[in-house]
């Protein structure tokens, strides 16, 4: 069951938290959080039985792993029992998202024929792994302490993250479970975040959307400049009203049952380097990616911080699925944080660079990576990027004309102002009639256009 759908919207939705603050008047935090668990496994079972059943086997495995992990006689155990649970996690996720990537790779290079595997990933999988090393870490450095299992599957299985995150801390999340608050006030800062997550979803990044298919359909036919560039700006700003529409979405609806979870996007457009870009973009992967990759190789103080960063960015885009693409893009942003770190300490022009320059200079960087990350083949991303910068002289069915309407340019302005100008309507009446106003036309754009699934739902 995905948000964007009438399901979710009209029948889930409206029952779930009904049931939920009808459950409240009872003042027993336990049942709502069982409440909670049922309702997130039959949210995540729509799309699969199966899999929401392995689901439920894998979350007592981390029940009882933690358990496991804190009652060890001592040090040296807990050790091994740490390094064998994180290796049965991270096998889980290789296994699942990378062995068929493993075996296409030996059968290219070493001329074999290997069978692959028809393997079903399950929805979130990155998502869930990730949080599971997050609380079994933070019962390693006793940051948390092990839980109860209702406690585990609240933490893992609550449905407005479950599926693409944001991904959230355990030792975050943790004092929530046992004690919070639902209040109107949170209540209606949820149901505003949900409008403008439907908003950015259904009118700005499903409508441009379309617009980078079809560019992307004709590329094997040719492109011309301006196509190729105004494709490059389409997915620039369709991935980032997709995402954090999605993460709005889902920080409104934690909101409504009481929830606070972290921000996941903070204005990305207007970075002044790909160091503070990864400060706004997908904040809950960077700070995961910091508190359990990048600190614990050494961070900036121990070992050589170049190649500390450089393996975290290449991790990042592993993490992202089983393509080169990703990869080379991981590595395509470490490179550059690793040069802005290094001019930085070592340059003095650099730092008197105006910020204006600055902003664009990164802006470029990051939409030009996001042609790696766009498209599926290595020859597509070399085919596209000789579009922007030749001059073409082959005729062209299809020029720039035919995707950029007046729709679609209006689209993209709203979009630029909107990623980098925007800022939060102070006056409430205000704020929520253009809110609703909003909502309603997501809802019809929603209703009247083909379905688009959230993007980061692959990963």
């Amino acid at each position: 069951m995905l948000f964007t759908t009438n399901i979710f919207l009209f029948l889930f939705f409206p029952f779930c938290i009904l049931g939920y603050f009808i459950l409240n008047y009872f003042n027993k935090i336990k049942l709502n959080n069982l409440y909670l668990i049922l309702a997130s496994l039959f949210f995540y079972a729509w799309a699969s039985i199966d899999m929401a059943l392995y689901f439920i086997i894998f979350i007592i495995y981390v029940y009882l792993a933690s358990h496991l992990l804190e009652n060890s006689e001592n040090d040296r155990q807990r050790k091994i029992r740490l390094i064998s649970i994180l290796i049965s996690l991270v096998g889980i996720l290789i296994y699942i998202k990378y062995f068929n990537f493993f075996i296409l790779n030996l059968n290219f290079i070493f001329s074999l024929e290997l069978t692959q595997k028809n393997i079903i990933i399950p929805l979130g999988i990155s998502f869930i792994i990730f949080e599971s090393i997050s609380y079994i870490l933070d019962v390693y450095w006793k940051k948390a302490k092990a839980t109860t299992l209702l406690d585990v599957a609240l933490f893992l299985s609550f449905f407005p993250k479950v599926i693409s995150g944001p991904i959230v801390l355990y030792r975050d999340f943790s004092c929530q479970i046992k004690n919070r608050e639902v209040s109107l006030e949170l209540f209606s800062t949820g149901i505003e975040r949900i409008m403008i997550g439907f908003a950015k979803k259904a009118i700005i990044a499903d409508t441009l959307g379309i617009t980078v298919s079809s560019i992307i359909d004709n590329l094997k036919y040719g492109i011309d400049n301006i196509t190729a560039i105004g494709g490059m700006l389409c997915y620039t700003l369709q991935l980032y009203y997709d995402f954090s529409g999605y993460s709005d979405i889902a920080i409104g609806i934690s909101n409504c049952f009481g929830f606070k979870i972290k921000e996941n996007f903070n204005f990305p457009y207007i970075s002044e380097s790909i160091t503070e870009f990864w400060r706004r973009w997908h904040i809950s992967l960077g700070t995961w990616f910091r508190e359990y990759l990048y600190i614990p190789l050494g961070g900036n103080k121990k070992g050589n911080v170049y190649l500390n960063l450089f393996i975290v960015f290449l991790i990042t885009g592993i993490w992202h699925g089983a393509r080169w693409n990703y990869i080379i893009w991981g590595g395509v942003h470490g490179f550059f944080i690793i040069l802005e770190r290094y001019l930085n300490k070592n340059t003095i022009w650099y730092n008197n660079i105006p910020i204006f320059f600055k902003r664009i200079f990164t802006f470029l960087i990051v939409s030009f990576s996001w042609i790696i990350f766009m498209l599926p083949k290595w020859s597509m991303v070399k085919k596209y990027y000789i579009s922007i910068f030749t001059i073409t002289k082959e005729n062209i069915d299809f020029t720039y004309r035919y995707y950029f309407d007046n729709r679609v340019v209006t689209l993209i302005i709203i979009g630029l102002i909107g990623a980098i100008f925007c800022k939060e309507i102070k006056n409430e009446k205000i704020r929520m009639l253009i809110y609703s106003v909003l909502f309603v036309l997501a809802i019809v754009f929603m209703v009247n256009s083909t379905y688009s699934p959230f993007l980061y739902f692959q990963f």
